[in-house]
């Protein structure tokens, strides 16, 4: 009887196949990119005047290969007939239409994968954002087909998540962007990466970053990385900064590549990306989300967050990544559920800090005016002026210590590299390949010899500052402290303060800039609450008018 079963589903299969028209191959193919660098070298920016675009080491249609098949008797107009369940929808809106029977979880990959095809695969829209893609993502997605029908609405189930690539992934390489971690092929799943699979997300796959995190080359272009190439900004490629380091995952939710992602920052690499690609981030405080596995920075400043085109979806994504993690010593019993109940549209009562210095900035000071209208207490302030020596010598002796502890425990054992002193002189064996735009910040770490005793030192003035910065939270008993972009992200880096960036408008230039709410440590419930208030009041976010 199961024998007759079996055929009788392929015998299905292949009369579907059969109805349908096979598409042609879609090929990608490298281009001459001579003209573009060349007119790339006018920009204002130094950091923009970038020395190539595509990756030198990926080839696409590897990456592509295992859904060759299925994306062959996936047409452009099954993509269309899909697009308004999709595009711009939020977890709630794709779960009501798989409940309904009018999508599920495998036209949905098949609709990204064929989506990430059709952008990338093309040299005047490609944004160089993928490393790696699941190779049994379908197979994943069929199987979560076959147990759809107890689903809640506001459920990661299903959906398809893309990883920022310094998160240790079972099936996929883990590079950081570094030739030097090109062999981590074979890592145990990171702990956030278990908990999104316990809740029944699909991992599509890896996306581009700035190579090492952004601690690796100095002024050198936010997105770069020697293994994906120059991540591109969808609302003006090669014009706007992706920001960084996440910029793979801020590109790849902007440009609807998959319902969201996941980033990693130590001071500003979650807010920076999603507020220059207008999506929602959140930098959690330290100890909410689980390190384990991650490529690190810094022991004392890493974490990981949520990256979604929405507020909803973020803290979605919050409760699904969320757990204690013993294995990670700054990991905290953390009770909150981010979107038990759902969040009340409302702002009345609820008192802001608006810094004095920014309402020099049209939109910022816009924004604010919205928020008071609608019925928050806005209160203003003058930030004390503090010091902030000694950051750089935190990051240089944290990755001096924490990288070799990464690479011994949890690497794959085919990575030749033990430290960063190995990674700087695997580097220069090729410099035009893997590290065109210098390393200096490597070096930086190598040459730094601050002590443990010495470090300490650093990291306790550093916090108080941080703290005296941002005490008026506690002084004027505010919910929060309104920010602009990732202006003072290492501020609250410093001070384990979270952060919410969520979109706010867009320059004259069509560059987005996005309303960051600071908050007390181990308030992001709070936080994104109020940005989910904020979000519907003003629904600044667009669409990238070229990825629509």
């Amino acid at each position: 009887m199961k024998k007759i079963g079996i055929l009788l589903a392929l015998t299905i299969t292949m009369l579907s196949c059969q109805t349908k028209e096979k598409q042609p191959d879609v090929v990608f193919k490298k281009y001459d990119e001579t003209a573009a660098l060349k007119e790339q070298q006018n920009h204002k920016s130094k950091r923009m005047q970038f020395k190539l675009f595509q990756s030198k080491v990926i080839d696409m249609n590897q990456v592509f290969a295992p859904f060759k098949e299925d994306l062959s008797y996936f047409s452009e107009a099954d993509y269309n007939s899909l697009k308004p369940l999709v595009i711009e929808q939020d977890i709630p809106s794709l779960q009501k239409s798989i409940k309904a029977g009018k999508l599920n979880y495998e036209k949905l990959t098949l609709f990204y994968l064929y989506r990430i095809r059709k952008f990338e695969s093309d040299s005047t829209l490609s944004l160089n954002s993928i490393i790696a893609l699941n190779p049994i993502a379908l197979k994943e997605a069929r199987q979560r087909d076959k147990n759809k029908d107890d689903v809640s609405e506001y459920s990661i189930y299903g959906m398809p998540i893309l990883l920022k690539d310094n998160i240790n992934t079972k099936g996929m390489p883990t590079t950081a962007g570094a030739l030097a971690l090109e062999n981590n092929k074979n890592t145990e799943d990171a702990f956030i990466v278990e908990k999104l699979k316990e809740n029944g997300a699909i991992i599509l796959g890896k996306v581009n970053l700035s190579e090492w995190a952004y601690f690796f080359c100095s002024g050198c272009p936010l997105g770069y990385s020697a293994v994906g190439g120059q991540t591109l900004n969808p609302y003006g490629r090669a014009e706007f900064e992706t920001g960084g380091s996440s910029a793979g995952s801020g590109v790849t939710v902007a440009a609807n590549f998959a319902v969201a992602a996941v980033g990693t920052e130590t001071s500003g690499s979650i807010t920076s990306p999603s507020s220059q690609n207008s999506v929602v981030g959140l930098k959690p405080t330290i100890g909410v989300l689980s390190r384990t596995g991650i490529v690190p920075i810094s022991s004392t400043l890493d974490t990981p967050g949520p990256m979604t085109k929405s507020v909803v979806d973020n803290a979605i994504f919050m409760d699904a990544m969320s757990g204690y993690d013993q294995s990670d010593k700054a990991s905290k019993e953390i009770n909150d559920e981010y979107f038990k109940n759902g969040f009340r549209n409302q702002l009345k009562g609820v008192r802001l800090g608006a810094l004095k210095p920014l309402l020099s900035d049209s939109i910022y000071a816009l924004n604010v005016e919205k928020l008071k209208k609608a019925g928050a207490e806005i209160i203003e302030i003058t930030p004390p002026e503090i010091s902030f020596n000694g950051f750089l010598t935190l990051l240089n002796i944290d990755m001096k210590h924490d990288l070799p502890a990464y690479l011994a425990n949890n690497a794959d054992k085919a990575v030749s590299i033990k430290n960063v002193k190995d990674a700087v002189d695997f580097n220069l064996k090729d410099t035009l390949l893997r590290a065109p735009y210098g390393q200096q910040l490597f070096q930086g770490i190598v040459n730094d010899k601050t002590t443990l005793e010495e470090l300490a030192i650093v990291k306790n003035n550093l916090k108080s500052e941080g703290e005296k910065y941002l005490k008026s939270l506690q002084d004027e008993n505010l919910d929060a402290i309104l920010s602009i972009n990732n202006y003072h992200s290492g501020i609250a880096a410093v001070s384990f303060h979270p952060t919410l960036t969520v979109p706010m408008g867009y320059k004259d230039s069509g560059e987005p800039i996005s309303l960051t709410f600071v908050g007390l440590p181990f308030s992001e419930r709070k936080l994104l609450e109020i940005g989910y208030a904020f979000e519907q009041l003003t629904k600044a976010r667009k669409i990238p008018i070229n990825y629509k």
